[in-house]
């Protein structure tokens, strides 16, 4: 119940807004007893916004017995990729700010400056020829995702549409990049500030 408390309110203070990773084919859900809409988003890797909108609903209210239009999933092979970023990025940050370093590359995904998929926003190379994310640069992308960050990466997806629209992460300790710095702080989590 902390867990969720604290992701809860780290879902909030960063925005997603889901359309390029629900616009995929969708199918049916009747909605059984103890449903919800988080739950739903946890059960088919989509965000509650996103079956929000697939379905017109202006609220989180659903009924036992109604017919759901689900999204398509993001795939288990993006999931995977997107959990050993996180992994490699947040090692040793609370539970929270790995909810926010997925939620960063979902939201990057749905903005207009980024590639349109998870696998080209983390692959993606800058002007300055890096990796956007140095765990690509150095390999540790390549490490075994652990539980945290796998239900970190679920979580994210399932809160997409409700934050604040944070694109950038960094650690002001240990980032040489000082433009980063120059953006709109939205939310600092252990040791990252998050920007847009």
């Amino acid at each position: 119940m902390k867990k969720f408390f604290i992701t809860a309110c780290a879902g909030i203070a960063l925005s997603l807004t889901g359309t390029h990773l629900a616009q995929a084919a969708s199918h049916s859900h009747t909605v059984q007893t103890g449903d919800t809409l988080y739950q739903l988003g946890q059960d088919y890797s989509v965000s509650t916004e996103a079956i929000k909108q697939l379905n017109n609903k202006q609220s989180a209210s659903i009924s036992e017995g109604e017919t759901l239009q689900i999204p398509a999933a993001v795939s288990s092979e993006e999931r995977e990729l997107l959990a050993r970023l996180v992994h490699a990025e947040a090692q040793g940050e609370p539970y929270a700010g790995k909810v926010a370093v997925a939620t960063v590359v979902l939201n990057r995904v749905d903005h207009t400056d980024f590639p349109n998929s998870i696998k080209e926003v983390i692959n993606e190379i800058g002007p300055s020829g890096h990796y956007a994310f140095s765990p690509v640069q150095n390999g540790m992308i390549d490490q075994a995702a652990d539980q945290e960050a796998q239900d970190a990466v679920q979580e994210a997806i399932a809160y997409q549409g409700n934050s604040q629209g944070s694109i950038y992460f960094y650690n002001p300790e240990i980032a040489t990049n000082h433009w980063i710095g120059t953006q709109t702080e939205t939310i600092r989590i252990g040791k990252h500030v998050f920007a847009k």
